[in-house]
Parts: structure tokens; C-alpha cells; sequence
């Protein structure tokens, strides 16, 4: 089935820490159906996990892509602890304004993959941030996805695998707000 509406179209909500018990389930429903071919993966069936721990932060920030009634994509994160900045190990000197958001995920179900979906969720997540850098990670395996967050703004500043089950990661940072 076409998505009926484009990317420009969808209502897409903010969320907070306080919202997590009414999202966790559209959350892990959307990863699940984001990743349906990769649920095999013990790093992917610990998604809940991350829900948790990302969402249990005070100053955790989601958005999610609403088709009428139908959740299609979100996007979340949490402001990083100054100071401690787990980036910083790829940057020699740090940025003077370093307050960093990390962006955490951001999933889009199949059906409205390419559509422009990831970008306008990036954008409604991190515009108006306070923090000075975004960072994230992106598994090294998927170039295309990587050049996509460089579109953006974005750039490659090490590499690292921060779970022994998990893929190694390109680190990207890029300055607030986004060009």
C-alpha cells in the first residue's frame, strides 16, 4: 500500500521523558517493522533495552511521523553529560562550544523509506536545540546512510564499537542547528 500523504504531509509530535510509557510500545512496534529483516541480530532484539536507557533520561527528545492514525518513523535522543562527551576520543582539540545532543535512533518503516521522511525527522528533533554539536552513530556497513547524514551536515570523526555484539560504528558530529 502508497503511503497517502508525503513526508512534507506527515504530523509529526513531539515527546519527552514523561511521555515514554505512552510511546514505548509505537516505539518498538516501529523498530521491529524498521528492521523486520534483521531480528535475528541479538544487538537489534535488544532495542527495549535502549528505549529504556534513552528514555529514562530527564532530558530525553523524540518525535514521531504520523499518517492519520499510523506511526511511520521517529527519531530520538538525550543531551550528553558536559564534560563527558564520549566523542571526544576522536577530536584532539575538542570543539570550544561542545555541548552535545546524541542522537540516539531513528527509524522509518519500509513503505516510506526515500521519501524523505529521515531527514524531516532529523530536522524536527534537532531544530531549536540548545546544544552546540549532535552526534550519532552509523553502522559502517551502510555507506548510503552515512553519505545521507553528510548531506546534512554531518561528518565522519573516528570509529568505534561501543558493545561487543554491536557493529562498528562511524562517530559523525555536526554543529547546531544543522545547515
Amino acid at each position: 500500500m502508497e503511503p497517502s500523504l508525503s513526508a512534507a504531509d506527515l504530523d509529526v509530535r513531539h515527546f519527552t521523558h514523561a511521555d515514554l510509557p505512552e510511546i514505548r510500545q509505537t516505539l518498538i512496534d516501529l523498530h521491529n517493522d524498521a528492521y523486520a529483516d534483521a531480528m535475528d541480530d541479538e544487538f537489534n532484539q535488544r532495542f527495549p533495552w535502549f528505549v529504556d536507557h534513552w528514555g529514562g533520561r530527564p532530558g530525553f527528545a523524540c518525535v514521531i511521523a504520523y499518517d492519520g492514525d499510523e506511526a511511520v518513523g521517529f527519531a530520538y535522543g538525550a543531551p550528553g553529560t558536559p564534560g563527558r562527551e564520549w566523542w571526544r576520543e576522536h577530536l584532539d582539540p575538542a570543539p570550544e562550544r561542545d555541548l552535545t545532543f546524541s542522537y540516539s535512533e531513528l527509524a522509518v518503516t519500509p513503505k516510506w523509506r526515500k521519501q524523505g521522511v529521515s531527514e524531516r525527522l532529523t530536522r524536527a528533533l534537532l531544530d531549536k536545540r540548545a546544544e552546540d554539536l549532535v552526534v550519532l552513530l552509523v553502522d559502517v556497513e551502510h555507506p548510503r546512510v552515512q553519505v545521507l547524514y553528510e548531506s546534512w551536515g554531518f561528518r565522519k570523526v573516528g570509529e568505534q564499537q561501543p558493545f561487543p555484539d554491536s557493529p562498528v560504528f562511524a562517530v559523525m558530529l555536526a554543529e547546531l542547528p544543522l545547515s
